[in-house]
């Protein structure tokens, strides 16, 4: 059938991690034909995909893939045109800590699918926003819930800028009948993910995966990727229900997680051993972390432009990993009728065995000390490079380059001196 006979949603970022696991779920439930919205000029599927449900949706016509760039409101108009929902889960790497980057994305990017949606007529509006958009990076977060106001500063640009795309979709609720609302998901994992899970394994690899940033209690809400999906669906067929049930649902925010909080630094660990790697063990205040991740930071600004990759070391990222992060969704189940729909421990070992290839192999998962040891020396000398040129270049103070060499070296110390004791 062509696509004007059907009822038509969108997917923004349609090839993104939790997008591909809506796209699937929004196929099997047969709603709705789906559009793939991203950036790609055209769709390519993994071996997987094409034996699975969406190459077979693809080749039938179910559902299409459109290159789009949120930048580009002709082409936003485009991918929009004759659908009745959009889900609007685009968004850049979190990790780039890049101003233009995101707010070109994440606010001006918003902006024109809402002006999209208002102009074609589209009825409802779900945006993927994230817990992010309330956490200052100084202050955890205990059981918070939505009456949390967004922060005079926010830990990173991209959620500075999600909560300026988060305000816009609430804003614009109700103009000319379209109906919106927020998801805003807790630190996602399962299958397909690229990021937490490989880049654990890669600092297993490198024998980086030992060390604790905090004291290893700070308490986390995780979700399973298929129910953030599960939370796009409701909160679409809440707004689509109408009367009292769409009034209710619309014009807000909603946090949603697997219910299950758990300390961040156990759910590390029960990923590391699950394929075979140790768990971290040696703890290292985030206090004397801080200054060297502001250091690196530093560095990568300087260098980036030179091809150095994206440092894993960054201040937000040492705040992320020694805050306490838990949220409550009694909002979303009063209103949009969220229940998880897969338990953390079915999640754990769904996303363990979708990376056999990641698996450590026989003995690689017991580091051996001259292997770890090279790695701290390593970082060390790398910071005391760092340290030197950014001295020479005037940008920092030698006071300051003292202050960090010390910091640095008392990690190495610290850490060498524990795995002795051991």
């Amino acid at each position: 059938m062509g696509e004007g006979e059907e009822k038509w949603c969108v997917v923004t970022g349609g090839r993104g991690f939790a997008a591909r696991h809506l796209v699937e779920m929004l196929i099997r439930y047969e709603i709705y034909h789906v559009r793939i919205a991203d950036l790609g000029p055209s769709i390519k599927l993994e071996p997987a995909e094409e034996k699975g449900i969406l190459g077979q949706a693809l080749q039938s016509g179910r559902a299409v893939y459109v290159s789009m760039d949120l930048r580009n409101k002709s082409r936003v108009l485009k991918a929009c045109e004759g659908a009745e929902v959009v889900f609007h889960m685009a968004a850049p790497d979190s990790s780039i800590n890049n101003h233009q980057l995101h707010y070109s994305v994440n606010v001006q990017g918003t902006q024109n699918i809402i002006d999209a949606c208002i102009e074609l007529k589209v009825k409802r509006l779900i945006y993927t926003s994230s817990p992010s958009v309330v956490f200052d990076g100084v202050h955890g977060i205990l059981n918070g819930d939505e009456s949390l106001p967004y922060p005079a500063k926010h830990n990173d640009f991209y959620s500075a800028t999600k909560a300026e795309g988060e305000a816009l979709i609430i804003k614009s609720n109700g103009t000319k009948g379209l109906l919106t609302c927020c998801i805003r998901p807790s630190s996602l994992f399962g299958p397909g993910d690229r990021l937490l899970v490989p880049s654990l394994v890669a600092a297993a690899k490198a024998g980086k995966s030992k060390f604790i940033i905090g004291d290893g209690n700070n308490m986390y809400d995780f979700t399973y990727v298929e129910n953030v999906a599960h939370a796009h669906v409701c909160a679409e067929r809440a707004l689509a229900s109408g009367g009292a049930v769409a009034e209710k649902a619309a014009g807000n925010a909603y946090f949603v997680t697997n219910m299950e909080p758990i300390k961040f630094w156990e759910f590390v660990s029960l990923i590391l051993e699950g394929l075979g790697y140790d768990r971290p063990s040696i703890k290292i205040p985030a206090s004397v972390m801080m200054p060297i991740a502001h250091l690196v930071e530093l560095t990568y600004k300087l260098f980036a432009p030179f091809g150095m990759k994206v440092p894993q070391l960054t201040p937000s990222r040492i705040r992320l990993l020694s805050r306490s992060r838990t949220f409550s969704c009694s909002k979303a189940s009063d209103r949009i009728g969220y229940t998880p729909i897969v338990p953390l421990q079915e999640g754990l070992r769904r996303t363990i065995e979708s990376y056999p290839h990641l698996r450590a192999e026989h003995g690689q998962g017991k580091e051996g000390p001259s292997k770890s040891s090279a790695s701290l020396w390593m970082f060390f000398l790398m910071v005391v490079f760092s340290l030197l040129i950014l001295s020479i270049l005037g940008t920092i103070s030698p006071w300051i380059l003292f202050g960090i060499g010390i910091a640095a070296a008392f990690v190495v110390f610290f850490i060498c001196d524990k795995r002795k004791k051991k």
